[in-house]
């Protein structure tokens, strides 16, 4: 589980910015938290709002940035046995802030997780040619400390680590240990950390997303579950039904596809929708096939969406969607938030941008549940919480923000823009 993502001088975030998912000691809404210890509690959902053009999507693509420039290091050790030579490493685009003429190219981000019942914390600072420091945390207490390609290591850690020194400049030292350690020790420093990213952490940024739908012909990212699991295609199918756009339940079969460059036949499992006919009178006379890409792109998404939620309400995980809203009824987007915020689930959390101002009330959301993405007349962009504005619990959320009170709304100026047209 999430409970903090920090960036610096990545695209529109000059300066330091953090999303913090601790709860704070509000009492509304008891159900939207997660319980960790007397103390902490984590939200369980956190809604990024904003103008056009004022971060949101890059807060997102940093998380994403982050994930991405971690594992594009990593090396399978059947492709190569020299870590030092091997040209596998997938040089990431790295964006630092351009709207300034300080000259920083260095990036920074950190994150703190709780995953094995250890709080792990990990984060790094780069520039597009080198890493310059780098850090882990396990509970608080030092793993390993880099700067440059100088090391610390943490006295439980000092025997574990020390023997693996040399590295390369442009090169995390979290790599370097996923590729020499033995898997007794693998287990001890990275099992958790590794674990996370790859069981947990689930961005969807939306021009991968868009993507995926319009090329789509039978691949909306489709659980394997759904086709071999009959209890959890049954769930699918139920949400399916709840949203009401006629879809009945899935059908699958075994079918012989024929590549058309190939010519090579092969045996697939084709997943295509049911749908009810009806006579004139309104009566069920039969059924319909449909093929994926005949349903609504709106219904796609969010097939492709409910699929990684239930899985992550049964597993855990953190699901970081990019405009989550777009293409989709208000009201799935309401059921989606629903879901995450009910007291069935106890160990998964959702971080979405959105411009639905329809879920913008209390009923909805506690205060520290809402964040806004604002950027100044500099082009920096900066976060902030509804909670960190002092509102009170029973505001007219959506108005109020309407109304620019909570700023992060376009500033338009009406008066030049109608002048405009009618002068145009």
């Amino acid at each position: 589980m999430l409970l903090m993502f920090r960036v610096k001088n990545y695209t529109s975030f000059k300066n330091e910015s953090i999303l913090d998912m601790r709860a704070t000691a509000y009492v509304q809404h008891p159900s939207h938290i997660i319980p960790v210890d007397d103390k902490l509690g984590l939200l369980k959902t956190t809604a990024l709002y904003g103008a056009n053009a004022s971060g949101k999507s890059n807060l997102i693509s940093a998380m994403f940035f982050f994930e991405q420039y971690i594992f594009s290091q990593f090396i399978n050790k059947k492709d190569s046995e020299d870590f030092e030579t091997n040209e596998s490493v997938m040089k990431m685009k790295l964006e630092p802030f351009t709207l300034s003429n300080d000259g920083n190219e260095a990036s920074e981000f950190d994150i703190i997780f709780l995953r094995g019942g250890k709080q792990i914390q990990y984060g790094f600072e780069c520039t597009p040619k080198e890493v310059l420091s780098e850090w882990l945390f396990i509970d608080d207490k030092k793993v390993f400390e880099r700067t440059g390609t100088e090391l610390s290591f943490g006295s439980k850690y000092q025997k574990i680590l020390g023997a693996y020194k040399k590295l390369p400049a442009e090169r995390l030292y979290i790599a370097v240990l996923e590729y020499f350690l033995d898997d007794e020790a693998k287990e001890a420093v990275l099992s958790d950390f590794i674990s996370f990213f790859t069981e947990e952490y689930n961005v969807f940024t939306e021009i991968l997303f868009e993507s995926t739908v319009k090329g789509l012909a039978g691949m909306v990212g489709l659980s394997k579950k759904l086709v071999s699991n009959k209890a959890y295609r049954e769930r699918v199918e139920h949400y399916l039904r709840l949203i009401d756009v006629g879809i009945k339940r899935l059908d699958i079969r075994a079918e012989t596809i024929v590549n058309e460059r190939t010519g090579k036949k092969t045996k697939e499992k084709v997943v295509r929708t049911v749908h009810d006919v009806y006579d004139e009178a309104g009566n069920v006379v039969g059924e319909k096939l449909f093929d994926l890409q005949q349903e609504s792109t709106g219904t796609l998404r969010f097939l492709a969406y409910i699929q990684n939620i239930i899985e992550m309400i049964s597993k855990g995980g953190v699901f970081i969607v990019d405009e989550m809203s777009a293409r989709l009824h208000p009201l799935l987007t309401k059921l989606i938030v629903d879901i995450f915020s009910s007291s069935q689930n106890k160990k998964a959390q959702l971080i979405f941008t959105t411009h639905d101002i329809s879920l913008l009330n209390y009923n909805q959301f506690r205060r520290d549940e809402v964040v806004f993405v604002d950027k100044n007349e500099r082009g920096e962009s900066s976060l902030y919480a509804l909670s960190d504005l002092k509102v009170r619990e029973d505001a007219t959320f959506s108005k109020d923000y309407l109304q620019g009170k909570y700023g992060a709304i376009p500033i338009l100026n009406y008066d030049a823009l109608m002048g405009g047209e009618m002068n145009g």
